[in-house]
């Protein structure tokens, strides 16, 4: 499905986004009902679990999904908005259909039914949405093995980086120190991937602390 703008300019606030997603998740059918269960936003993108129902009261049967102990099914859904000359667009994915965006909360992963199928599109997606949860928020100071060398735009790589911050105005941004140059590098969340914590900052006790510890274990 491609792209769908509203042109009357409707949708201008996170609060209008948000009743638009449970609008478009919330709808009843001959024999079937939808209604959002959690909606959330991260970046620019939609991510909701919406449960299905059937109207009679029936177990719901479906090939992707196992029916949950209440006979509903609960599915992951994507949608990619934005915004073009004021009017907001989306684009609308279920799991199943192999969306790029896996960003999901854990939260919201634990919402939807368990799938069939091991190697579906839907499991994939389902995975990538914890691999990227599971990628850690370092501290300041962290000193980091990243899973494979990265190169930067001067040429150069970097595999071995402390986590740290510069000034930009009032505002801090996190960067990270070179280990072999020494230089300051900005790196997305994704680069961090299958890092390896190497030496951790809040361990590291100052020597004044330490003796004072060491005192009281005596």
């Amino acid at each position: 499905m491609g792209w769908l703008f509203y042109t009357d300019r409707r949708v201008k606030t996170y609060a209008d986004e948000k009743a638009e997603i449970t609008r478009l998740c919330t709808f009843e059918g001959e024999r079937r009902n939808t209604e959002l269960v959690k909606a959330y936003k991260v970046g620019s993108t939609w991510y909701a679990a919406a449960r299905v129902t059937n109207l009679d009261g029936t177990a719901v049967e479906d090939a992707t999904y196992v029916t949950d102990p209440d006979g509903s099914i609960t599915f992951g859904a994507v949608f990619l908005t934005r915004y073009d000359d004021g009017c907001w667009g989306y684009k609308d994915m279920e799991e199943s259909a192999g969306p790029v965006e896996s960003r999901a909360p854990l939260s919201l992963l634990a919402l939807l039914s368990e799938l069939k199928d091991p190697d579906s599109y839907a499991h994939a997606w389902r995975q990538r949405c914890q691999n990227w949860a599971a990628i850690p928020d370092y501290a300041e100071g962290d000193k980091i093995r990243l899973a494979a060398p990265v190169m930067l735009s001067d040429g150069s790589t970097c595999q071995i980086v402390t986590a740290t911050h510069y000034r930009r105005g009032r505002q801090k941004r996190r960067c990270y120190r070179i280990e072999e140059t020494g230089a300051l590098v900005r790196l997305s969340k994704a680069t961090l991937a299958g890092s390896e914590l190497l030496s951790s900052a809040k361990g590291a006790a100052s020597p004044v602390l330490a003796e004072f510890m060491a005192g009281q274990r005596e």
